[in-house]
């Protein structure tokens, strides 16, 4: 494999093309707006000058780097000689469905189809392709250029073969693969995700508060960061949505997501990328709790 498309432009799109950039391969991002495309290229340059200042790379590799990434608002154009296409659009079922439509009928027939998906079913995507084998998960981590786990999704039809190129593939990329079955929130959103909606709703029912809770789980069990902050990490448009994919799936009331997440996310809080979720990111760095209770 040689060229790879990448689908979706937003925070994973950018951060999988990448370190795919980086491990030598050449990508072309396709988003259908010129302006996420720029956003992109403007936040793949600023986590390589992070990489630059931590003396992980050179300023050479920078500029090889963005040299193997090339923009393409067409799908059409951006995939028609690719190796491996990536989706990273947005979670939600039927609009992976119909690119993954769109991805099987303009990339070439040996192409492998990969998604990026944190809970949405590989085996439903591939349902609507006439390469059923050849469709896969790459569940990566974020931010994608720092977190090494990538889940490795085998939907029901994945043959063998796909699996082991692309678990070989993750490894050139400096990742370590972990091979998971289909099953909604894969494995892990289906731990995560419960613990962060339990979170919300202990801050929801007065248990104590966001710092309090964060505190507890970061100093008690040894987590880098709270659930709360994660969540805000993460976003809280993208935790409801895995959560509501789990709830609806598997109809257990335990993967529902907290009236107190689904207001937040119906108000537009949505976490860093909004400025304001559980605390503030008006400066770009965690503030204090948002002012006011959370009910």
């Amino acid at each position: 494999m040689k060229n790879i498309a990448v689908i979706g432009a937003g925070t994973m799109g950018n951060g999988i093309a990448h370190v795919f950039a980086q491990s030598g391969y050449t990508v072309h991002l396709i988003d259908i707006s010129a302006d996420a495309l720029s956003k992109a290229k403007a936040t793949i340059i600023k986590n390589l000058d992070r990489q630059i200042k931590r003396d992980l790379i050179t300023e050479a590799d920078k500029e090889a780097t963005l040299s193997r990434i090339s923009p393409f608002t067409s799908m059409e154009q951006g995939i028609s000689t690719c190796d491996l296409v990536v989706e990273a659009a947005t979670e939600h079922s039927d609009t992976k469905k119909k690119i993954f439509m769109e991805m099987d009928r303009l990339a070439p027939g040996n192409a492998i189809l990969a998604s990026n998906t944190s809970s949405i079913s590989i085996t439903k995507m591939a349902a609507v392709t006439q390469r059923p084998e050849k469709v896969i998960g790459m569940h990566f981590m974020n931010p994608v250029p720092v977190m090494k786990l990538v889940e490795i999704i085998r939907g029901y039809k994945t043959s063998d073969a796909v699996t082991k190129t692309i678990m070989e593939l993750a490894r050139n990329l400096g990742k370590v693969p972990v091979e998971v079955n289909d099953y909604p929130g894969f494995v892990a959103n289906r731990i995560l995700m419960p613990m962060i909606n339990e979170a919300i709703i202990a801050l929801f029912e007065g248990v104590a508060g966001v710092e309090e809770i964060d505190t507890v789980m970061k100093l008690g069990m040894g987590h880098p960061m709270g659930p709360l902050q994660l969540a805000d990490f993460i976003g809280l448009d993208v935790c409801a949505a895995i959560l509501d994919v789990m709830h609806r799936a598997m109809g257990n009331p335990k993967y529902a997501p907290c009236p107190l997440l689904v207001n937040m996310v119906l108000a537009g809080n949505l976490g860093v990328k909004s400025k304001t979720g559980f605390y503030d990111y008006t400066n770009g760095l965690k503030g204090a709790p948002v002012a006011g209770k959370f009910k």
